[in-house]
């Protein structure tokens, strides 16, 4: 498995940027037309495919983790990477190598070319996902959406599974202006095939997606993840429950999660993250249970789910003291963030303070809303991005929240260095995936 001559993982990353400039495309004919001309990798395994406006990753990341511990050779395709384009891909949860990552780009370029077809960054990662997990021999292959799932590259495969973690006001200008509008998109990864487990994030929108299913004739029900006794809308064999039993205290404690499946309980289940990744463990465990047909063991079901790492979200990249470093880049997940800096530093009186970063399409004001009760200040920076909101831009929608001026840097490294220096509490970098990739 090896690049055509000369075609390097440089070269993989120089294409791939400029295909940067082909922006979305909405339509499913060029990876159709790709993946046809590749001869069609993704029928060669199951798939479960997930999309949400938060938790996507996390949830991939999750299913991927309970297959392969139930002996399924699985496949993971995230996105965005913080570092490395290779971060993207995984085959049996491990990242691919530079070179196989080359050989898919090439591979996909390839059948754009002779598809006759100018495809964007996206669609050339999805084709060289799904070749790349055929060439490893993976059974079953879990898929993050990039965004929504009407026109996604990766509902060019027929899910075993669709996921839906949530859905909130995000990527307005491409799915719509309200959440009934945005839930429709993000219902076509539903397809005849489909088990559908839906996050906790979808409450108030389950008819959407339920509606959907029936529309395109899906036999299988509509399943529901909720926490404790909270009201579900469909009948309780399709409801996965869930609750967190021992909270963390600090940024680098467990807690533990008991999760009432389907198909059986499972108690005990302790991971090292904040508490919004219990819904998340809660959801991949439905998903698990749907694309396996029974119930899970718990033995590997808890290997696997304290194993699972989160790059970037709540990732503790520092301890004396703290600095944290977390993707929230909407105001849906900076009031997730804030519950989980109220749990991490349970002291009012001893918070960190935020170095947020973010980018021009995202309501900064909003997330300023979301953290300014819970932390000791901000310091406002702009990631090395052509999108970033200018560092004085930031500094004055802070002002306007908090009323009080934030300080401001001019990198997020003089901006964590300088906050850590003021407030021994610590930090918390976040705002979008660019900072974050910057702070560690």
């Amino acid at each position: 498995m090896t690049a055509e001559a000369g075609f390097g993982y440089a070269d993989a990353v120089r294409a791939l940027t400029d295909a940067l400039t082909f922006g979305i495309n909405p339509s499913l004919d060029p990876i159709r037309a790709m993946t046809e001309e590749m001869g069609r990798p993704q029928d060669a395994f199951a798939t479960v495919q997930v999309t949400g406006t938060n938790g996507k990753s996390s949830v991939t990341r999750l299913v991927a983790a309970m297959l392969e511990a139930h002996g399924v050779n699985t496949g993971a395709f995230t996105s965005p990477e913080l570092h490395s384009y290779t971060e993207r891909i995984a085959c049996g949860g491990v990242p691919v190598s530079e070179a196989m990552f080359a050989a898919g780009i090439a591979e996909a370029l390839e059948a754009a070319k002779r598809a006759d077809v100018t495809p964007t960054e996206f669609e050339i990662l999805t084709a060289a996902a799904l070749w790349l997990f055929r060439e490893c021999g993976v059974e079953a292959a879990v898929l993050e959406v990039g965004m929504g799932g009407r026109w996604d590259a990766t509902s060019v495969v027929e899910p075993r599974v669709a996921v839906v973690t949530g859905v909130a006001l995000d990527h307005t200008e491409h799915l719509g202006e309200t959440r009934q509008e945005i839930a429709a998109d993000k219902a076509h990864i539903i397809k005849p095939s489909s088990v559908t487990v839906l996050g906790p994030g979808t409450i108030g929108m389950e008819r959407v997606f339920a509606d959907h299913a029936k529309s395109v004739g899906t036999a299988a029900p509509v399943n529901v993840v909720r926490l404790g006794l909270a009201a579900s809308p469909f009948d309780e064999s399709q409801t996965i429950r869930y609750s967190v039993v021992t909270h963390p205290g600090a940024p680098d404690t467990s807690m533990s999660i008991d999760v009432s499946g389907r198909s059986s309980a499972y108690r005990g289940l302790e991971l090292r993250a904040p508490e919004y990744q219990a819904a998340n463990v809660a959801t991949a465990v439905g998903a698990a249970e749907a694309f396996l047909g029974r119930k899970l063991d718990l033995e590997p079901l808890r290997r696997a789910v304290a194993g699972v790492t989160f790059p970037g979200r709540f990732e503790v990249l520092r301890t004396d003291p703290w600095l944290v470093a977390d993707a929230a880049h909407n105001t849906e997940a900076a009031a997730a963030l804030a519950k989980a800096i109220v749990a991490a530093w349970p002291d009012a009186d001893v918070r960190p303070t935020v170095v947020l970063g973010v980018l021009n399409d995202k309501d900064a004001g909003g997330m300023v809303f979301a953290l300014a009760p819970v932390v000791s200040g901000f310091v406002a920076v702009a990631p090395d991005s052509p999108r970033a909101i200018p560092v004085a831009e930031l500094a004055k929608v802070i002002e306007h929240v908090t009323e009080e001026l934030p300080d401001m840097a001019d990198t997020v490294a003089a901006g964590i260095e300088a906050a850590l220096a003021s407030n021994p509490a610590g930090v918390v970098v976040t705002g979008s995936i660019r900072t974050v990739a910057e702070a560690g």
